[in-house]
């Protein structure tokens, strides 16, 4: 029981609860020991129950939503905020990340991404699903080209921005082989460089630079 990942559960629809809580009630590893439906009594229960990923399903966008984010990332950091968003809005997605969520899910998550996300967030990363990294990466790209100012972007070759934009783009590495006349261990290389120059490991950690140096604006 004490090794099982403790999740906690707000939506202001309590189907949706109950719908949650039977998407994951076979999987072992996860017990669901909070469920709430009212924004201003969270803080409070957060207070007496030990939870490890706390998620949350915005249904709409509001600044009490954000707030409220905010304030549980500062007040209890060791919870891992995953967020659940019907609303891609890029502004959507970069204010809940810029408050405190570790983790975001778009409207298309499925079951096995909901659960690798808590396990993600529970070890101790963070996770976005595709489509958010894609639209993240994106916007990240386009301002790495038009910023001059930072040495760290100035030194990307221009067929290493070429790479990432099609990569940004959800090219496959065959496709943006074919597209750029390069063999597909060129574009792997290609990407490993980037990844190198900017000090990254991952896609995400890509997005949390962009967030974290500025270089997304909100």
């Amino acid at each position: 029981m004490a090794d099982k990942i403790r999740l906690g559960i707000f939506d202001e629809h309590k189907i949706v609860q109950e719908g949650m809580c039977a998407l994951l009630q076979t999987v072992e590893d996860i017990e669901v020991v909070l469920k709430i439906d009212q924004k201003d009594q969270l803080v409070d229960h957060l207070k007496t129950a030990t939870i490890h990923v706390l998620m949350i399903n915005l249904h709409t966008f509001s600044i009490q939503l954000i707030n409220l984010i905010s304030q549980i990332s500062s007040t209890f950091p060791r919870i891992k905020i995953l967020i659940i968003s019907f609303n891609n809005d890029e502004n959507v997605v970069l204010r809940t990340i810029k408050s405190g969520a570790k983790g975001f899910l778009a409207r298309d998550t499925t079951r096995n991404e909901l659960i690798e996300a808590i396990y993600t967030l529970r070890n101790g990363h963070d996770y976005f699903s595709n489509s958010i990294t894609v639209l993240l990466l994106n916007k990240y790209i386009t301002k790495l080209k038009t910023d001059d100012e930072r040495s760290d972007i100035r030194s990307l070759s221009t067929r290493e921005i070429e790479v990432m934009k099609m990569w940004g783009n959800s090219y496959t590495n065959k496709e943006i082989a074919d597209k750029l006349y390069l063999s597909v261990r060129t574009v792997e290389t290609h990407k490993n460089h980037i990844m190198q120059k900017l000090s990254l490991k991952t896609s995400v950690d890509m997005v949390k630079f962009a967030i974290r140096n500025n270089i997304i604006d909100l």
